[in-house]
């Protein structure tokens, strides 16, 4: 591994395979899903989960770090631009860091065809073949000033938690969904060589959790994801109930605009992922 190393990945997403990874993570926002709402928004046709985003820098990860099964640290990213169904991508990363010399820093960007970008992000990754580590990160969100208490029927505090179970099933339909390479999610043996209970659950499905209430609970229907930043604290394994919570933590209506709290948790209690996600509400299905 060396920093400069680069990989690239180009694919170009149907409404079928939008359809499936919302049946896949629970998210059906209709800016995803059906085509009639979305020819309503800003955007005028269907756009990509921002989770089936982050799962194609998922698969390229596995062709810059081939062979063997990656781990990460920690995903950050920012959705600027939409992916409309139908349009071509290309994910783009690259090695900016070794920050030790057993992890490495990657810029995680995905471009469309005229150069704007999808998702601008980096992650921090341990390198394959080692000894499978997660981070003993402890993430404190901002304490914001100012915001409003209220915003289009969302208050400040609003929580919504929801368990999942993933199944073995559930991470074939994924593996074959984005053509996934990491040995961890699909290979037992080489989990448990070092030091998994076995396969683990992808981070595309573990934040599906977080898009399905996003997307369809709080703030709802019509929220448009823009940031994400997940820590991934322990692993999530097929067959455990993981629960997913969601807060808002700021709301500002001049730009509507909500930050909420993304936590999920294994059966023991453990914090599996910890983050705080940015959404856009002007388009919220009005009930």
């Amino acid at each position: 591994m060396e920093v400069g190393q680069t990989a690239t990945y180009t694919k170009t997403f149907t409404q079928a395979e939008f359809d499936l990874f919302a049946k896949l993570s629970g998210d059906d926002n209709p800016i995803h899903v059906d085509p009639e709402f979305s020819s309503r928004t800003k955007f005028g046709k269907t756009v990509a989960h921002g989770m089936l985003l982050y799962s194609t820098i998922g698969r390229c990860l596995g062709a810059l770090l081939p062979g063997s099964g990656t781990v990460q640290i920690s995903q950050e990213m920012i959705f600027p631009n939409p992916t409309f169904v139908g349009q071509e991508i290309t994910v783009h990363l690259e090695v900016i860091e070794l920050p030790s010399p057993d992890t490495a820093k990657i810029t995680t960007n995905i471009i469309q065809p005229d150069g704007k970008l999808s998702c601008e992000g980096n992650t921090l990754v341990w390198l394959p073949d080692l000894a499978a580590k997660f981070s003993d990160y402890c993430y404190t969100p901002p304490k914001y000033l100012g915001g409003a208490k209220g915003h289009r029927g969302l208050k400040l505090g609003d929580k919504v938690s929801q368990t999942r179970v993933f199944s073995l099933e559930d991470l074939f339909a994924y593996y074959e969904l984005v053509s996934e390479q990491n040995s961890v999610i699909l290979d037992s043996v080489y989990a448990q060589s070092i030091g998994l209970q076995g396969c683990i659950v992808p981070g595309g499905l573990l934040g599906g959790t977080v898009s399905d209430i996003l997307g369809t609970k709080l703030p709802g229907r019509g929220t448009n994801w823009l940031k994400q930043k997940f820590h991934f604290l322990a692993p999530a394994y097929p067959g455990e109930e993981i629960t997913t919570s969601v807060e808002i933590i700021r709301l500002r209506p001049e730009k509507d605009l909500v930050n909420l709290r993304t936590t999920l948790t294994n059966p023991q209690g453990e914090v599996v992922v910890d983050g705080e996600a940015l959404v856009w509400v002007s388009d919220l299905e009005k009930n």
